[in-house]
């Protein structure tokens, strides 16, 4: 039986009232949800938002939002530099099919800190890790260095335990046993966070197109339905970016594909919304656990 606690992080106070702190958002509820909270504490959040990535509303609940095309990250830095920004934080996921494009040169063009980034650090491979690496060593470079959002809004962090009334059977259970190791490994090796399992069989893995396109895929492949999704941390995850999220929208896209089970890594995983996100899981009759890496080294050992 899974024993259910509160994870939380230490809060880091303001150093001033109303000290200034710089938000780079990308898509997705959770820049909102960290700009509330770091308000609520005091600072004063200052948000510039990937252009047709970042939502609009970031602008109400922002003390001053504006919105820069995703490869002109000198545009970004000269922001939060005008703006006396020391400290920054990411938030929302960063849509990176678009550096696939045919022509994506023309499209994005590039401003010289972007070409310089790609050049100086993204020449051996162009990994999450990699990229989101570079661009904090960038503004590293004008003295504006990056943290973890989680330090303003612990309480988004999962708590360990069955979040919903509906638990795994023995057959869920087994194939959340066999795809917990595997999802750790193809996040070792950043290529997404997510895989979703039924019959001890893989039926889909999360890569650049994200976690709930993959769940979709799985949807397609599996037409039976009853999977089980998996999302994990990396082994090494760095806070400050990309740390698996999960809300509404992953509870929605599960059930326009079928899947019944939701495991998730506590402590790791943000989990946006959780009084709507539960009370809708149990709606569906899906099942949400929340269980922590080491319980599964042991369970998989055993």
């Amino acid at each position: 039986m899974l024993e259910t606690e509160t994870i939380s992080l230490p809060l880091r106070p303001p150093t001033r009232p109303s000290e200034p702190i710089g938000l780079l958002a990308g898509w997705g509820r959770f820049p909102i949800v960290f700009a509330q909270a770091a308000r609520e504490q005091g600072f004063s959040v200052h948000c510039l938002g990937i252009e047709g990535m970042a939502s609009p509303e970031l602008g109400e609940v922002c003390d001053h939002f504006s919105t820069a095309p995703l490869a002109r990250l000198g545009k970004a830095i000269r922001y939060f530099r005008r703006r006396n920004i020391t400290s920054a934080v990411m938030a929302g996921k960063v849509e990176k099919r678009v550096l696939f494009d045919p022509f994506r040169l023309f499209r994005l063009l590039p401003d010289w800190r972007t070409l310089h980034m790609w050049f100086r650090y993204c020449r051996e491979n162009k990994k999450d890790d990699t990229l989101l690496l570079a661009v904090i060593r960038e503004f590293a470079r004008d003295g504006i260095h990056f943290e973890s959002a989680l330090t303003f809004c612990p309480e988004l962090l999962v708590k360990h335990g069955f979040l919903t009334s509906r638990q795994p059977t023995a057959t869920q259970w087994k194939d959340i046993l066999f795809g917990w190791e595997i999802a750790k490994d193809m996040g070792r090796l950043d290529i997404g966070q997510t895989i979703v399992v039924n019959d001890t069989a893989v039926i889909a893995v999360e890569a650049i197109e994200g976690t709930d396109e993959c769940i979709r895929r799985a949807g397609m492949l599996c037409r039976r339905g009853g999977m089980s999704v998996i999302k994990v941390a990396k082994p090494d995850q760095d806070m400050r970016f990309d740390v698996p999220t999960i809300g509404l929208q992953t509870i929605q896209t599960m059930r326009e594909s079928g899947a019944r089970v939701l495991a998730i890594e506590s402590g790791m995983t943000i989990l946006l919304d959780e009084a709507e996100v539960v009370a809708l899981a149990d709606k569906l009759g899906i099942c949400i656990v929340s269980i922590k890496s080491d319980e599964m080294r042991l369970r998989i050992a055993s």
